[in-house]
């Protein structure tokens, strides 16, 4: 099926995803397009009934300000603009007002756009198309048990079935349970070829006595770039790679107009010499898109709705050199925390919380004798877009359950902390 589209040519506003996600919330499909695409490229894009300019702060570039080609208001299509002068009969706006969503409806009616945008639709779409690509080809898929590399998997199996082959890589870091998780759901309830690899040992005996973060961090990803390596050549006849780029990846890489927020990896730093053709089935998603399309492929909510987690895991909460038992100590002390905000109705209602062990001990008292024990540092935080952020403010009944179960149930923890710094000054993760 076609899906009616409005088209939001990027012309130097901060605001074009922001735009695309409410346009999207009404039902129907919006994308971001370079300000200087050629028309008859936007005739051609499928579905397209309607056209934003969305102009903004960064319109000027080398001096000078930004345009579209003026053949773009000969197409026949609705045009509203927004901080710019058109000379098309549309509704030319200083900026986006407070009530955006009425001028956007508003629109979409005189787009005569179908509002057939849902995950149900995306979905039936996507298998086709999946289906189309993949042919009788196999499919190698890195599934890390995160939001996005979960729903691929979902979306694969229900595309292609076992001509999908996930590799699970255990390096020790993952919170307590979701190992298991993974291989319960997908091996277990929904069929895939999983190989589950457990390379607890191999990256911890790595990471012994590292104690910079970067150096962590770039250990912990080229080990696992080795043993994703080395199961994918172990395998015959494949020849595509499986992907979780989401939208934000590419607009976040920057257009002409955009600055650069991180620069987007198509392949995590594979080598090229693998040469897979890729599958990236989410690559125009939103992040809360891609939950409700896991919701809607009947993924387990604790894992649509996963917290956001560091690629290296644990590794960056265990503070300086990881050791073996005060890593068990983040994991034990985090799973208390989560089992906690779940009682108390936190989760979902804050967006990241966890707990980190920094690497000095204190003198503290246990069975009526002084022993050295780690601190753990409670962390909670609200943010929209990561950049910055907020504390919650916990309760002190909780922080007081927090404090007794936490002292009593973890090995070699005498004191808990609360971390009360917003970003900035401070950052989300403490490494």
């Amino acid at each position: 099926m076609i899906q009616s589209m409005i088209a939001i040519l990027d012309l130097g506003s901060t605001e074009n995803a922001r735009i695309a996600r409410e346009i999207r919330a009404l039902g129907v499909y919006s994308e971001i397009f370079a300000h200087d695409i050629a028309p008859e490229a936007l005739k051609a894009v499928p579905g397209v009934c309607g056209v934003i300019l969305n102009g903004g702060e960064n319109r000027i570039v080398n001096g000078a300000a930004i345009d579209v080609d003026p053949a773009i208001f000969e197409l026949g299509l609705p045009v509203l603009a927004v901080d710019h002068n058109s000379p098309a009969h549309a509704a030319d706006l200083e900026k986006w007002p407070e009530d955006s969503k009425t001028v956007l409806d508003a629109f979409i009616v005189r787009c005569g756009a179908e509002r057939n945008w849902n995950m149900e639709n995306f979905i039936a779409d996507q298998v086709e198309l999946l289906r189309k690509q993949i042919g009788n080809r196999k499919v190698l898929l890195a599934l890390s048990g995160g939001v996005d590399s979960s729903v691929v998997a979902a979306l694969l199996i229900k595309a292609v079935g076992d001509r999908l082959t996930c590799v699970h890589v255990n390096h020790g870091l993952l919170r307590k349970g979701e190992p298991e998780q993974v291989v319960r759901v997908f091996k277990d309830e929904m069929g895939a070829n999983l190989i589950y690899v457990d390379a607890v040992d191999r990256f911890l005996d790595k990471l012994a006595g590292v104690s910079d973060p970067e150096k962590k961090r770039k250990i912990i990803g080229a080990e696992f770039i080795r043993v994703f390596e080395e199961e994918a050549r172990k395998l015959d006849g494949i020849e595509l790679l499986g992907q979780g780029t989401i939208y934000p990846d590419i607009i976040e890489s920057g257009t002409k107009t955009a600055k650069m927020v991180k620069s987007h990896h198509n392949v995590g730093g594979l080598p090229e010499d693998l040469q897979f053709e890729l599958v990236e089935p989410l690559k125009m998603l939103f992040k809360d898109e891609v939950r409700a399309c896991g919701k809607a492929l009947g993924l387990p909510d604790d894992m649509v709705y996963r917290q956001p987690f560091p690629g290296p895991g644990l590794g960056v909460r265990c503070l300086g050199a990881i050791t073996r038992d005060r890593l068990e100590a983040v994991r034990e002390s985090d799973a208390i925390l989560r089992e906690e905000f779940a009682r108390n109705g936190l989760q979902g209602k804050v967006w990241q919380y966890f707990t980190v062990i920094p690497d000095l001990k204190s003198v503290g008292v246990r069975n009526h004798e002084r022993y050295e024990g780690w601190p753990v540092i409670l962390r909670a935080v609200n943010t929209v877009d990561a950049m910055t952020a907020t504390v919650e403010e916990l309760d002190w009944k909780l922080i007081h359950t927090l404090t007794e179960r936490i002292t009593h149930e973890v090995s070699g923890v005498n004191r808990v902390l609360v971390d009360v710094t917003p970003k900035p000054t401070g950052t989300i993760e403490w490494e």
